[in-house]
């Protein structure tokens, strides 16, 4: 997440392109969030401000807020719609459709070069933001509703990088948990969960 004059938010030489990483997260996400069963929604999830009903609802929103990569889409950040309900058993589609748009927002020549949103950060940082959402929350629900879920490791080291370099001011906004312990051995994507706030045993 540096460029080679050590610049924050910038790719790694060869990396994918943040859009490619949200298509990929997407693909993976989608069979978990097809697989979830109504009877289920009300199930407790490893991110504890939500059941999971609501921690999808979340997610809808997290995907739409972040369709316009400069900040300007209007979303209250006090009132997430519940998407499940108004869309019914249609949600994963509409789910799907929304991330596809968020991916093609972030295909357009530029976007993570330049610098984003309230803070000012550069726009792959904060795309990346969207991409941790969608990757740790797709996990969120697959331990909630009893499913496998095995994130694309491309996107598990491009937000390695990136948990490293927010962590410390994220923590101290309770944005992220403070870090689990792990093996030294662990698989990455249990790292990541860990070095996120999350331990990769839940429910254990």
């Amino acid at each position: 997440m540096t460029d080679a004059a050590g610049g924050p938010g910038a790719a790694a030489p060869g990396a994918a392109s943040i859009s490619a990483l949200m298509e990929e997260a997407t693909s993976a996400a989608l069979p978990v969030l097809r697989g979830v069963r109504d009877e289920q929604l009300g199930q407790r999830t490893p991110c504890t401000d939500y059941d999971l009903r609501a921690l999808l609802n979340h997610l809808f929103q997290v995907v739409v807020a972040f369709q316009e990569p400069d900040g300007t889409k209007q979303v209250d950040p006090d009132h997430t719609p519940d998407r499940l309900g108004e869309y019914g058993g249609q949600w994963p589609d509409r789910f799907a459709e929304e991330a596809a748009r968020l991916a093609g927002a972030w295909a357009a020549p530029g976007v993570e070069d330049a610098r984003t949103g309230a803070m000012g950060l550069p726009g792959r940082t904060v795309g990346g933001m969207a991409l941790l959402d969608l990757t740790l929350h797709a996990w969120d629900a697959a331990r909630a509703s009893g499913q496998d879920y095995a994130p694309p490791e491309r996107c598990v080291t491009e937000l390695r990088a990136l948990v490293a370099e927010l962590a410390p001011t994220a923590r101290k906004m309770s944005v992220l948990g403070g870090p689990v312990d792990v093996p030294v051995g662990a698989p990455p994507f249990d790292k990541l969960l860990a070095e996120s706030g999350r331990d990769p045993r839940w429910p254990a």
